[in-house]
């Protein structure tokens, strides 16, 4: 039996997967998303163009190669729709390729609602949610409340809508009143379920395991990033899914023994979106160069990214979580005009140092010991192999790959397709 091999973020998301995912692609059969909803934005750039993609997974732009939205993705019909369209226009021949679970969860315009509704009551609270709805549809689904795509083909299909409906409208007695036109919105949502009603529903947890035992190589796709892990991440500033190697059992349908490699994503330095601890952030000109050069705004939201340093005990914190096999660096071309580079190879709280995450980063007053290397200030744009790398740049990777543990095997030297090392 096959195994299925799984590519994940490994820091607070924004990692650069869909590039990575797009190159790995043409070595499988099927690309499967397996958590998150269109919060999610994987950004892909070749033949001089520029896709982002929400909720399709980064394998779509191969030919032949089919596309999986597994069960434990939540899906609203709305950005779907959009997205076919982007695809369409780019002349992607998606219709036979791309199939949905059954089992995925629907967002409907309620949980948009609730969701712009809630956040703004928590005031100076907010957790920084994408306000996509993503949120009310995980409760839903938790809750036992949901609406799954399976349901569409359902003769009752709008009395379960309505109910769901008016339980979302009682529910939004209790917050402040937002802005929201949900007439206007149910239309839309409406006319989109059309594009979906389109495209092949399957028992994904059935198809799946089907190819893996026909020999049939699948590579899993995670959204986000390890650290906005329902269950491991910075609490209460995550999102909604298990982000980690686990969901790829629960996202999917396939049992533990079934998980090959394990690639895990890290940036070259870190980043975060929204609000929560970050503990290597640079609030300073340090910070404000890695945001100019590494461009780091939202590719869902545009919002500008917090940075810092990479942050080494968080990163043995979620390589332990996954299990990963192989790393990739991406964004390493960001740090060519840096003179002098810093990692974080330990933490100080509670009067102790340590190499472990505390239990509660949001409070726990958190000092990073640096280590520091000199910088490289040499363009890599050349670079092919890793030996073609300027010397402190190997150095730089070398000091990493050792206080890590694991290897990287992929060097990511720009956004271009064509810009990878392979070790």
């Amino acid at each position: 039996m096959q195994k299925i091999d799984v590519i994940l973020g490994l820091q607070w998301g924004d990692e650069g997967k869909g590039k990575i995912v797009d190159y790995l692609a043409q070595d499988y059969d099927i690309v499967a998303r397996f958590q998150g909803g269109p919060n999610a934005g994987h950004t892909l750039k070749f033949g001089g163009n520029k896709y982002i993609l929400h909720t399709v997974p980064s394998g779509i732009f191969r030919e032949n190669l089919i596309n999986l939205i597994g069960n434990g993705v939540v899906l609203d019909p709305l950005v779907f729709q959009r997205e076919l369209q982007s695809l369409e226009q780019s002349s992607v021949n998606f219709q036979k390729r791309l199939l949905v679970s059954r089992k995925a969860h629907l967002i409907v315009p309620t949980h948009r609602w609730l969701d712009a509704a809630s956040e703004a009551h928590k005031g100076k609270a907010k957790i920084g949610s994408t306000l996509k709805g993503i949120g009310p549809t995980y409760m839903d689904k938790t809750g036992r409340n949901g609406l799954r795509v399976g349901d569409l083909e359902a003769s009752n299909f709008m009395e379960q809508y309505e109910a769901l409906k008016n339980k979302h409208l009682e529910l939004l007695q209790i917050y402040p009143e937002v802005d929201f036109d949900l007439k206007a919105e149910e239309k839309k949502w409406f006319d989109s379920i059309e594009a979906l009603r389109a495209l092949t529903f399957v028992d994904s947890e059935y198809y799946v395991n089907n190819a893996l035992s026909e020999g049939k190589k699948i590579l899993a796709e995670g959204a986000q990033g390890s650290m906005l892990d329902i269950d491991f991440g910075t609490y209460p500033f995550v999102t909604s899914s298990n982000t980690i190697t686990a969901g790829v059992c629960t996202g999917l349908g396939v049992a533990p023994q079934l998980i090959g490699r394990v690639i895990g994503i890290t940036k070259a330095y870190c980043t975060r979106v929204g609000s929560g601890p970050f503990p290597t952030e640079q609030e300073n000109e340090t910070g404000e160069k890695l945001r100019e050069q590494g461009m780091e705004f939202g590719s869902t939201t545009g919002r500008a990214r917090r940075c810092g340093w990479i942050d080494l005990p968080q990163l043995r914190y979620t390589i332990l979580l996954n299990g990963v096999t192989d790393l990739c660096m991406t964004k390493i071309d960001v740090l060519n005009d840096f003179p002098e580079l810093k990692a974080a190879v330990s933490y100080r709280y509670d009067g102790k140092e340590s190499d472990q995450l505390p239990f509660d980063l949001c409070h726990t007053d958190v000092d990073p010991s640096y280590e520091s290397y000199p910088g490289w200030n040499a363009s890599l744009d050349e670079a092919r192999t890793f030996d073609a790398l300027p010397e402190n740049a190997k150095n730089y990777l070398n000091r990493l790959e050792k206080i890590l543990g694991v290897p990287f095997s992929m060097i990511s030297t720009g956004p271009e397709r064509e810009k990878l090392i392979i070790r």
